[in-house]
């Protein structure tokens, strides 16, 4: 457990390119609801926990990404909407801890109806105990095409279903299933489908 003497503010001058992480002593880490806090504290971040137990601080997207994102969102909810009984959506705030311990968010979420039901109202209200379904991320200028490809390997490893990496700077996607990556797509001329995880969805690239 960590423990803060007298009052403890966290200030952090970031720039919009740069990614931190910060490690800690082998025995003092955050507990769950201790990060829990400390990302509700410092919302301005996106924040996230890898498995090794070290904090990832990334800057915000950029507007022109944040668009493309609420763009996708919408087609999620569209389909959402005509498919209530077949599970929730979450966007880029929603954290999940995973079962290696990583805390992972992602730009949308997709949990299974019974998967998400199944935990407790306490556990829906942090940072839920299960790996989603089905996750996107989007690449911004700031985040290296690597570094994501490795989360999406993560996801994966957790349990998540299907995955999208879609790149807007290089109009690129990539699928990842159980299988690891079984798709690549080389430009926009083309589009992505839930499979059996999210029947009858369809995000045509060409929109975006």
């Amino acid at each position: 457990m960590v423990m803060w003497h007298g009052e403890f503010d966290f200030y952090l001058s970031l720039p919009l390119m740069d990614q931190i992480i910060l490690k800690f002593p082998e025995h003092t880490q955050f507990t769950d609801d201790e990060l829990f806090d400390f990302c509700a504290t410092n919302d301005w971040f996106r924040i996230e926990r890898n498995k090794s137990g070290q904090l990832i601080i990334m800057s915000p997207s950029g507007s022109l990404t944040s668009n493309l994102i609420m763009r996708i969102n919408r087609e999620l909810c569209n389909w959402n909407d005509l498919n209530p009984q077949v599970g929730y959506l979450f966007e880029s705030s929603a954290g999940f801890k995973l079962p290696d311990g990583a805390v992972f968010s992602a730009d949308a979420a997709f949990v299974a109806k019974d998967k998400w039901e199944g935990l407790t109202p306490s556990q829906q209200e942090k940072f839920a105990p299960l790996c989603p379904d089905f996750v996107i991320e989007v690449r911004s200028p700031s985040d290296s095409l690597p570094q994501l490809k490795l989360k999406m390997t993560d996801w994966i490893n957790n349990g998540c279903r299907l995955a999208w990496l879609i790149d807007p700077i290089k109009r690129n996607a990539f699928v990842y299933t159980s299988q690891g990556l079984v798709r690549t797509l080389e430009t926009f001329d083309d589009q992505l489908d839930g499979a059996d995880v999210m029947p009858g969805l369809v995000l045509d690239l060409r929109k975006l």
